[in-house]
């Protein structure tokens, strides 16, 4: 019996941008430092003090927004699931979030922190895919969830 050895996949900006249809100011991944088709990947996303939902959020003690760190896991679970699938998204294509359970945020992430993006792929069928997030700033759990995505084709 042979096994197959995975060699992990990075990316950099420009590969994002090419495999994403977000961009600024929603584009939430600069980089992918680990992914490992069909099982996980690890990115990150550098959080600056420029990022225009600081303004709101809040400016006495700028906390980026639970809601952006999810959304934060689902583009790096999508990236996860193109590479998986060997497929890049085309302008008839999108993915949906299809569900958020078990969401916990355990410390605020502020600007200067680096947040750490693993997901890992837990079931993938009939079109929906099942993930366990984590977004870590060092080592220390800023948030966790459960996602579940979709892709589906855009009628004209």
């Amino acid at each position: 019996m042979t096994t197959e050895m995975t060699t992990p996949m990075t990316m950099d900006i420009h590969e994002i941008l090419k495999r994403l249809p977000h961009r600024y100011p929603i584009l939430l991944v600069d980089r992918v430092v680990e992914l490992i088709k069909g099982e996980r990947i690890r990115a990150l996303k550098n959080v600056s003090i420029n990022e225009p939902f600081f303004l709101g959020h809040f400016p006495h003690r700028p906390v980026m927004p639970g809601v952006l760190v999810l959304e934060a896991m689902a583009q790096a679970a999508t990236l996860l699931s193109l590479a998986s699938m060997d497929m890049v998204l085309d302008d008839k294509s999108v993915v949906y979030f299809a569900g958020i359970d078990n969401a916990r945020f355990k410390r605020p992430i502020e600007p200067g922190d680096q947040l750490i993006l693993d997901v890992t792929l837990d079931r993938a069928k009939a079109g929906v895919y099942k993930f366990t997030g984590r977004a870590l700033v060092g080592d220390q759990l800023a948030a966790e969830a459960q996602l579940m995505c979709t892709m589906r084709r855009i009628e004209a």
